[in-house]
C-alpha cells in the first residue's frame, strides 16, 4: 500500500470517531465526505480543513497554511486550511476541528443554495 494511502486510511479511521466520514480520490488527492458535502482535503499526506470567514482565524493565529497549487503560472488558494499536527493523534482536538471545517461546508452550502435578491 502506498504511502499516501496508509495516511488517508488513518485518518478516514480517525475521522469515524466524528461520523461516518467518506472518501473519494479527486485530482490528485483525495476529498472526505459527510452526507455528500466534503469538508476535508488530504494531498501528499497532508489534512486540509475546510475553512470561511468565521473560522478563518483559527487557522490563521496557528500559523495554518491553505492548500493551493500552480495553474497558468498562477498560485491558487482553496479555502481548506493545514490542520493541526496534534489532531493527527488526539481524537478530541481532531473531533472539534473536523466539527469546524464541517460547519464551514455546511455554511457554504447554504450560501449558495440562497436565492438572489433581485
Amino acid at each position: 500500500m502506498a504511502k499516501d494511502s496508509v495516511f488517508t486510511a488513518h485518518v478516514l479511521d480517525q475521522m469515524q470517531w466524528f461520523a461516518p466520514v467518506t472518501a473519494r480520490r479527486m485530482f490528485g488527492g483525495t476529498g472526505l465526505f459527510l452526507e455528500e458535502l466534503m469538508f476535508a482535503l488530504i494531498f501528499d499526506n497532508t489534512l486540509y480543513l475546510k475553512a470561511d470567514s468565521q473560522s478563518l482565524s483559527d487557522f490563521e493565529v496557528q500559523g495554518l497554511q491553505p492548500f493551493s497549487y500552480e495553474r497558468g503560472g498562477r498560485e491558487i488558494a482553496l479555502s481548506y486550511f493545514q490542520a493541526p499536527e496534534e489532531a493527527l493523534d488526539d481524537k478530541d482536538v481532531l473531533l472539534d476541528w473536523a466539527s469546524r471545517a464541517y460547519a464551514a461546508a455546511l455554511r457554504a452550502a447554504a450560501a449558495k443554495r440562497r436565492p438572489s435578491p433581485i
